[in-house]
């Protein structure tokens, strides 16, 4: 028998548990890997004071519309290929195994960079809260270790006890933006009421072009909506997965882009469209507090109670992002584990039916990330988060454009779907809006990770990066060019059937 291919005696230790996860499941982990509360207090106010100011959320609602677009072919593929391995699998049908293995890689780095990045800003902020609300003045890391212990145990745990204890965090987290938003709304806006021109016309939102301001806030759009894609992953544990995992990915980028755009557009309005740069630059300290900004909006039109709730549910927030990018790490290690292309033990499940192994390996070397930056004294924001963050989305972005060309070459020649806009359309178009936005991620690389060269004004020009910054841009390519070869490798040593398991 092929190495690649799972024993039939061991299927049952190699399957995750089916008919677990309905449509709400799975919105719930997107969501909160998406972290709502996170980018309204992290990206909004950088976007808008270095980006096109008052007409940052019709950037967000752009980005929203792109990621539809992915959707259409992302959800036609997901009919015909329910594989945990979600992205890869997609690529491995269409593309061939050794491109599926080299986009597995980049996939995986980059829910491991952003399960690190989000570990060293839950570290930082519940130091900062814990000291000044209770005056418990421990080390950020202390946090961090916390709560890594947290989602090692959940991780491990049957994945529905996961989405039920993210159900509840983020009713809690949507329903404080929610009212905050509408809060705003009531009341009429701010002091210059309501300016849905200047912050939707189109005119205003590419104002200054791709290459200026306007490219800068859409770069940050893309970075506050990674992890929209990882509803495929979860397909083998949902009930009835080819309506499931479509439905539940509409749902969860139109949720994720009217939350952002509707909070946005009230921080804008609550401050004033015309003045909402200085504002937000003085409230924040020059953004040195970004989070202080929509905390001031709903001290102000909801009452300091919600602030109060807010900086909690934050760490909340966070918290269910670090159990949904674990989930999602852990299960792209399952599907290649299971496939042979990485050591088989990683492609086992527990009794309950989760992938332990493959969960408790991403515990380890996170542990082992985490540890190289305590040990080095390195900051938990400005390095941990900034430089994982960056890295996580130039990865993710690249994949979803080779997804957008495995479905167009998947449905080229068959008549398994004979929708053109499914089909074709939607999917290449989305890949060039996609190809943009990575331009726009990459030229602006220098903002979102914070390895920018000295002496170079990152909001004056593009690029201008550090060393550090140019490896963390080229490390996607490095290993979508070392999977390949693996896969390449895998291929040329076993049969045509062995990397069925891999693409189904």
């Amino acid at each position: 028998m092929s190495e690649l291919q799972p024993a039939e005696t061991d299927t049952r230790d190699t399957e995750l548990r089916q008919g677990r996860l309905g449509v709400f499941g799975i919105v719930f982990f997107v969501v909160a890997a998406a972290a709502p509360l996170v980018g309204m207090t992290g990206a909004v106010p950088v976007a808008i004071v270095l980006g096109n100011g008052a007409a940052a959320p019709g950037a967000y609602v752009a980005v929203g519309l792109v990621l539809l677009l992915f959707s259409v072919g992302y959800n036609a593929m997901s009919r015909h290929v329910t594989n945990t391995g979600a992205f890869f699998a997609y690529v491995g049908r269409s593309l061939g195994i050794a491109v599926g293995v080299g986009s597995a890689f980049v996939s995986q780095v980059a829910y491991l960079a952003i399960l690190l990045a989000i570990f060293g800003f839950f570290g930082a902020l519940s130091s900062s809260q814990m000291t000044t609300q209770f005056g418990i003045g421990w080390s950020w890391w202390v946090w961090t270790l916390i709560a890594w212990m947290v989602v090692s145990i959940l991780s491990v745990l049957s994945i529905d006890i996961g989405a039920r204890f993210l159900g509840v965090l983020m009713g809690l987290e949507l329903l404080s933006l929610v009212v905050t938003a509408l809060a705003v709304l009531v009341q009429g806006g701010g002091p210059e009421g309501f300016d849905l021109f200047a912050s939707f016309a189109p005119n205003k939102i590419f104002a200054g072009g791709l290459g200026g301001a306007s490219g800068i806030a859409l770069a940050f759009a893309f970075a506050s909506y990674i992890g929209f894609e990882a509803t495929a992953i979860y397909g083998e544990e949902a009930k009835d997965p080819h309506r499931t995992v479509p439905r539940a990915t509409y749902i969860a980028v139109a949720v994720i882009a009217l939350v952002f755009g509707l909070t946005s557009f009230a921080i804008v309005s609550g401050l004033g469209p015309s003045t909402v740069v200085e504002r937000v630059l003085t409230i924040s300290g020059g953004l040195e507090d970004p989070a202080a900004v929509l905390f001031a909006v709903a001290t102000e039109y909801v009452g300091a109670w919600m602030a109060t709730l807010m900086g909690w549910l934050l760490l909340s927030s966070l918290l269910a992002g670090l159990l949904a990018f674990q989930n999602s790490s852990a299960r792209y290690l399952f599907a290649m584990g299971r496939a042979g292309v990485l050591p088989r033990k990683l492609g086992r499940v527990n009794a309950a039916g989760a992938p332990a192994t493959a969960s408790i390996t991403t515990s380890v070397v996170t542990l082992a990330v985490i540890s190289l930056f305590i040990l080095n004294d390195l900051d938990p924001v400005t390095h941990m988060f900034f430089w994982f963050s960056g890295l996580a989305v130039v990865a993710i972005v690249w994949v979803e454009i080779l997804v957008c060309l495995a479905v167009v070459v998947y449905f080229h020649g068959n008549d398994e779907d004979d929708r053109i806009w499914n089909t074709i359309v939607a999917p290449v178009s989305a890949f060039v809006l996609l190809a943009l936005g990575q331009y726009l991620l990459t030229s602006r690389f220098g903002l979102l990770a914070g390895t920018v060269a000295e002496g170079v004004d990152p909001a004056a020009q593009a690029w201008g990066l550090n060393p550090l910054g140019w490896f963390l841009i080229g490390l996607p390519s490095i290993l979508f060019v070392a999977g390949s070869i693996v896969g390449a490798l895998r291929r040329n040593v076993e049969n045509e059937d062995a990397i069925a398991d891999l693409v189904t």
